[in-house]
């Protein structure tokens, strides 16, 4: 016995034809009164075999030599009830259908062919032993073909178009699976082509691009970029610009399109963007937003994708069509995962972009120290070293002239010559703290604190918690130093401040966030004029101050007002959860109007 994974469909014929043979044959029987006959038992074997065969169909089961036995149990039942019931003049003489009807559909034309041959065969020894007229020989016999004939060219027919039918679907099997691969070997190229490039408008481009060809595997070269295969397709990429959207690339969509900016706060956009998931939908000409956009007007079917990475959306990709079925949820699928791949792309360039500006930034703080140095020396040391010079070329005419004189020249430029030691000293310690490195943050704050004291006498005071303290990286630690450093010299020089006070503790209630501030009683300043005219001033005091808050993934908040002194806060993460609490925070302060800014 053989078990096949598919049914046998021929078997499910047999057995159904069987039945109704079997229930004619009964009703006939019953008509003619005889159903209680003995010979009737053999429509009882018959009856138990085709149960046994319907539930070996059913198991998708089989006999050896199946089909052969099948014929064989029908001619043997056929003939002798034949034989017992009268023959051809019998109530039951259509019995001989059976066989007919099993070799013509497991032989075809041929088998029908056949078994009618063989049943002619026994009709004739029965009309032979019983002297029947001839007629019903012949009438027998030409029946018997005709439906054995019959019998076998419905089947050959059903084999026919049961052959063509599993042609098509193998065509269409083959055709699909070629389809697949074909969009898989697009996705990959889409994978490359959007992870080869950096720049940032080229890999919008490229996403775009590669869309069309996504989407029309079967119509194109997978290994070709077709930008125009369907004239009606309308896409477009959407970011974030502050708290706007805007168009950053766009196909079909007019020059007024891409001069439009989204705020998102209501309607498809907003609902997007507020949970996250693409959406589908028809027409957008009676959206708020989307229905002000040109090249979508002729769109009766819009697909919407939201670009995002974890908790960050950087904006939208719209798809539109004017055919209202056109996104089916295969063309949904691969949009998803070029919408997917696009936003690792541009992850991927915006952190190229990111190292490129920090690459410029380093240069201009370079740049930066230098000129700052060279402005020390200047207004510093140099200076000194020429009133020195000045100094001893009087003192040395005023030694004939005047002796007691040129004593009290010659202290004066002692004294000079130690203030200008002292200054450069400090300028030194400030390059590079050894302090730092070798006893920590608070005893460099503390050093640094007593050289303005000694050199320019300022009064600083520095209060640090030693436990937080003890927990900063080396890194941090000179971070936060050179934070310190830039904040005293600035409230030095510019807030004339009586005193500046220090503060490094950790957030009350989030000891994992260090809370560094710089207070002064200074003269202050107003934030918002400072920071709108900052560009034209030559100073990069605040510019410094935010470069390097953003080393240490802090957020920086700057509180002042006119005659009411300054203070600079930083909050800086100790933990990777601490800094995306303050990522988060920063982003929301980046996206508020230049001004006083109020840390949470």
């Amino acid at each position: 016995m053989v078990r096949s994974d598919s049914p046998y469909i021929v078997d499910w014929y047999v057995v159904s034809l069987r039945w109704l043979v079997l229930l004619g044959t009964t009703v006939s029987l019953a008509l003619a009164g005889n159903i209680l006959s003995l010979e009737n038992l053999l429509l009882v074997a018959l009856t138990g075999w085709n149960m046994l065969m319907v539930w070996m169909s059913s198991e998708n089961r089989r006999l050896r030599y199946h089909r052969e036995i099948n014929i064989a149990m029908d001619f043997l039942i056929a003939s002798v009830f034949f034989w017992l019931s009268g023959g051809l003049l019998g109530p039951a003489a259509w019995v001989v259908l059976l066989p007919l009807i099993s070799a013509g559909f497991y032989f075809n034309l041929i088998g029908g062919l056949a078994a009618a041959a063989v049943m002619v065969l026994v009709e004739g020894a029965y009309f032979f032993i019983h002297d029947t007229a001839r007629v019903y020989i012949l009438v027998g016999s030409i029946a018997t073909f005709l439906l054995g004939g019959l019998f076998g060219y419905i089947s050959q027919q059903a084999y026919n178009q049961l052959q063509e039918l599993r042609r098509k679907q193998a065509l269409a099997q083959e055709k699909q699976q070629k389809v697949d691969t074909d969009r898989l070997r697009a996705i990959y190229n889409m994978s490359s082509a959007l992870t080869a490039s950096l720049s940032y408008k080229r890999v919008l481009d490229t996403a775009l691009d590669l869309c069309v060809n996504a989407l029309h595997v079967e119509e194109v070269d997978p290994d070709q970029v077709m930008t125009e295969m369907d004239p009606g397709f309308s896409s477009a990429v959407l970011l974030f610009k502050g708290e706007e959207l805007m168009i950053a690339s766009s196909r079909r969509f007019t020059r007024a399109d891409l001069r439009a900016f989204l705020p998102a706060k209501e309607g498809i956009l907003a609902k997007i963007i507020e949970e996250g998931e693409p959406m589908l939908t028809g027409s957008v000409a009676q959206d708020p937003e989307l229905g002000r956009i040109i090249g979508l007007s002729q769109c009766n079917s819009v697909f919407c994708l939201p670009m995002r990475s974890g908790f960050n959306v950087y904006g939208v990709m719209i798809f539109g069509h004017p055919s209202p079925d056109y996104f089916t949820r295969e063309r949904c699928d691969v949009l998803g995962i070029v919408g997917r791949q696009a936003v690792i792309a541009i992850q991927n360039a915006r952190l190229y972009q990111d190292l490129a500006d920090e690459k410029e930034r380093m240069v201009e703080v370079q740049e930066e120290a230098r000129k700052k140095l060279a402005r020390d020396l200047h207004d510093g040391p140099t200076q000194s070293v020429a009133a020195m010079a000045m100094r001893v070329s009087l003192a040395r005419r005023m030694i004939e002239r005047d002796p007691k004189a040129a004593m009290e020249e010659l202290d004066k430029i002692e004294e000079l010559a130690r203030r200008t030691t002292k200054e450069i000293r400090h300028m030194l310690f400030t390059l590079r703290p050894l302090v730092l490195e070798s006893q920590g943050l608070t005893a460099a704050l503390t050093a640094n604190a007593e050289k303005m004291k000694e050199t320019y006498k300022q009064d600083v005071t520095i209060q640090v918690d030693e436990k937080l303290a003890s927990q900063l990286e080396m890194g941090k630690s000179g971070v936060i130093f050179y934070i310190v450093e830039e904040a005293v010299n600035n409230a030095r020089k510019h807030a004339q401040a009586a005193h500046i006070w220090v503060r490094l503790n950790p957030v009350p209630k989030q000891p994992d966030i260090a809370f560094l501030e710089i207070a002064d009683d200074g003269v202050g300043f107003d934030v918002a004029a400072v920071n709108k005219s900052y560009d034209k001033r030559g100073s990069l005091g605040m510019v410094n101050l935010r470069e390097r808050t953003e080393l240490v993934n802090g957020l920086l908040n700057i509180d002042s007002a006119p005659g009411k002194g300054a203070k600079i806060q930083v909050f800086i993460p100790l933990t990777e959860e601490a800094a995306d609490l303050l990522h988060n925070a920063r982003e929301r302060q980046q996206s508020q109007p230049s001004g006083q800014v109020k840390s949470e």
